[in-house]
C-alpha cells in the first residue's frame, strides 16, 4: 500500500473521503480536467440525496465465524458519519457508486422495513436468534432524525419481544430512551457506544459529521442510568494514530457505566486502501507512512488480511501489544468482572394483530 504519487486533493469540510472516484465495477473511467473554462465542482456538488431502497426481505443472515450475530438489519446503505475508515464504503461499488464521497453523500434507506420485519418474523418456521442492528453502517446516522426507520424496526421488535443488539456513535439513540428501556426490562436489548477517540479534533478529521466524544459517553451515563447495558468499542484501533488512546478511552466508559469494552483492527478492504492513505497524507502527512508500515506489520506484509479471526485483531508483535493492552486497560477498569448480558430467547411472540388467523373464542 503505497501513498499517493501526488498531493491529493484538500478536504472536503464535513466530509471524511477526499476523492469521488468510481465504482471499480465501472467500464469507463473520467477524469476531471482544469481547462480554464468552467469552475470546477465544490462543495455544493456534495450534498446529501436520500432515496428508497425497495427489498423484499429485511434480515439478513450470517455465518462468519468471528462475529457475534447470526442476523442483521441495516435500515440504511451509506452513511452520513464520513467516518473515513468505514469497512462498508466498497459495498458502494455494488451500485456502481463510489466507495468515497458517494458513500457519504448518496444514501438509501430500506423502504417498508417494519412491514418487512413484521412479515418475516411472523413465518411459521422463523428460528429465534438476536437481531444486529448497525453491523454495517449506523442506524442512528442523521438521517434516522426524520427517516425514523431504525425506530419503526425497534417498535416491530418491542412489540414481538424479540432479542436485539444496537451498535452506533450516533447520539439519536437518546430518541428510543422509551423503547430502549422497556426491552431492557425484558432483556430482550444491549448497546454498544462507538468510542474511537477523545480528541475533539482527531475526532473531527475521522468521523466529521459523527457526535463529538463527550456526548458519546454522555450517551453512555443516560443508557446505564435507564437501565439498558450499554458497552463501549473502539473500533478502529488506528496504530500511530488513536492506539495511544486505549487506557484513557476504556478508563472513560467505565466511569460512565459501561459494563463492557471491545476493540477491532483497522480493516482496508478494497476501495478504503487509497482512501485511507489520501486521508492520511492530507491531514498526517508527516506520519503517513509510519502508519501504513504498521499496518502491514500486522497484516502479513499487506494493506488488509480478509481471514476471519485475524480481520479483527491483525497479527505479529504490533497487533499483540496492542490487545495486551486493552486487556489489561479493561482490567484495571473492572470490566472484566461484569457478568455478560445475557438476552432472553423465549419470551418471543407473535402478537395477534400480525397474524391471519382468527382468535379462538
Amino acid at each position: 500500500m503505497d501513498l499517493p504519487s501526488k498531493a491529493p486533493p484538500a478536504p472536503t469540510k464535513g466530509r471524511g473521503a477526499l476523492t469521488n472516484d468510481k465504482s471499480r465495477f465501472e467500464a469507463r473511467k473520467l477524469e476531471p480536467v482544469d481547462d480554464g473554462w468552467e469552475p470546477q465542482p465544490g462543495v455544493a456538488e456534495f450534498v446529501t440525496h436520500v432515496s428508497p431502497e425497495p427489498c423484499r426481505t429485511i434480515i439478513s443472515h450470517n455465518d462468519s465465524p468471528d462475529v457475534p450475530f447470526e442476523q442483521s438489519i441495516n435500515p440504511y446503505r451509506g452513511c452520513e458519519h464520513g467516518c473515513v475508515y468505514c469497512f462498508a464504503r466498497p459495498t458502494h461499488a455494488y451500485l456502481n457508486l463510489s466507495p468515497g464521497l458517494d458513500f457519504e453523500t448518496r444514501l438509501f434507506f430500506k423502504a417498508h422495513a417494519a412491514e418487512l420485519l413484521e412479515k418475516e418474523l411472523s413465518k411459521p418456521g422463523y428460528r429465534i436468534k438476536p437481531i444486529a442492528l448497525g453491523t454495517n453502517t449506523d442506524p442512528y446516522q442523521p438521517i434516522e432524525r426524520r427517516l425514523k426507520v431504525t425506530r419503526s424496526i425497534l417498535e416491530v421488535l418491542q412489540r414481538f419481544h424479540h432479542p436485539c443488539t444496537i451498535v452506533t456513535k450516533g447520539t439519536l439513540i437518546e430518541r428510543d430512551l422509551d423503547l430502549l428501556a422497556d426491552l431492557a426490562a425484558k432483556r430482550l436489548v444491549s448497546v454498544m457506544l462507538s468510542v474511537t477517540t477523545l480528541d475533539d479534533e482527531l475526532k473531527r478529521v475521522m468521523e466529521p459529521r459523527a457526535a463529538a466524544p463527550q456526548a458519546r459517553l454522555r450517551m453512555i451515563e443516560l443508557l446505564a442510568s435507564r437501565g439498558v447495558p450499554v458497552g463501549a468499542l473502539m473500533a478502529p484501533v488506528i496504530p500511530a494514530i488513536n492506539d495511544h488512546e486505549i487506557e484513557g478511552v476504556v478508563q472513560a466508559v467505565a466511569a460512565r457505566g459501561a459494563r463492557t469494552a471491545g476493540f477491532v483492527m483497522l480493516r482496508l478492504p478494497h476501495e478504503l486502501k487509497s482512501l485511507f492513505s489520501e486521508w492520511l497524507q492530507a491531514h498526517f502527512p508527516l506520519k503517513a507512512e509510519h502508519v501504513l508500515s504498521l499496518i502491514r506489520d500486522m497484516r502479513g506484509g499487506k494493506a488488509n488480511d480478509p481471514r476471519f479471526g485475524s480481520r479483527m485483531r491483525g497479527e505479529g508483535e504490533v497487533a499483540e501489544l496492542i490487545g495486551q493492552r486493552f486487556k489489561l486497560a479493561v482490567r484495571r477498569a473492572g470490566l472484566d468482572r461484569n457478568p455478560r448480558t445475557e438476552l432472553d430467547l423465549q419470551a418471543f411472540r407473535v402478537p395477534p394483530a400480525a397474524t391471519p388467523q382468527l382468535a379462538l373464542f
